[in-house]
């Protein structure tokens, strides 16, 4: 498949993310598969312009047991906290946290539908622009890493696979998005899915 070139600007962005505002919630698991009900948390995917295109803001997770995501490639995030409004408020919190990016800097473009994880949270991507390039200030305790992917190159297929994932019996297994290394780095999982849906919000014009 030949690179799809996505150079919108800001405001179409916004407007594609607004359109599909009132999506469903997307669960891959069975019911009755968590003990109870998932937990709310937020996520940044941060996008930026760099070499006159779009780019993607991701992180790698500090490789820690306490963390069943660490050394993984992630967005900044994590749980609400009750002080938290709304999912921005959360997502612009973790992001200050981990890697320094001041809630000032950022401007909010949107958010994807809610994602259940595998993990038991219910995660709200929220799509925010940043200048760049920008002072990171990682969370050394959290975060090993920071990096960019092309958006260009997350939108060819030819760059991602699906593949089953076992679950615990009797439960059937679900189908997980591996992306091809880059850069060195692996982004599969919930990453995954959120990246993969905000391409086809991008592409669904």
């Amino acid at each position: 498949m030949q690179t799809q070139r996505i150079d919108l600007t800001e405001e179409e962005i916004a407007r594609r993310l607004a359109r599909r505002a009132n999506n469903p919630v997307e669960n891959p698991f069975p019911p009755g598969f968590f003990p109870g009900t998932p937990r709310p948390a937020a996520v940044l995917i941060p996008l930026l312009r760099q070499n006159d295109a779009w780019h993607v803001l991701f992180i790698r997770r500090t490789a820690n047991f306490n963390d069943p995501h660490g050394g993984q490639v992630a967005f900044p995030g994590g749980a609400s906290d009750p002080t938290d409004s709304d999912a921005e408020s959360t997502a612009l919190r973790e992001a200050s946290e981990e890697i320094g990016l001041p809630p000032s800097k950022v401007r909010i473009l949107g958010r994807l539908m809610d994602f259940v994880t595998i993990t038991g949270y219910r995660v709200t991507p929220v799509i925010g622009v940043i200048p760049w390039p920008s002072p990171l200030v990682l969370e050394a305790r959290e975060v090993s890493r920071a990096f960019t992917i092309p958006l260009d190159w997350l939108a060819s297929s030819d760059n991602r696979e699906e593949r089953l994932r076992p679950l615990p019996d009797p439960h059937r297994p679900v189908s997980v998005i591996y992306f091809k290394p880059y850069d060195g780095e692996i982004l599969w999982g919930a990453s995954a899915r959120f990246t993969l849906e905000l391409i086809n919000i991008l592409f669904s014009e």
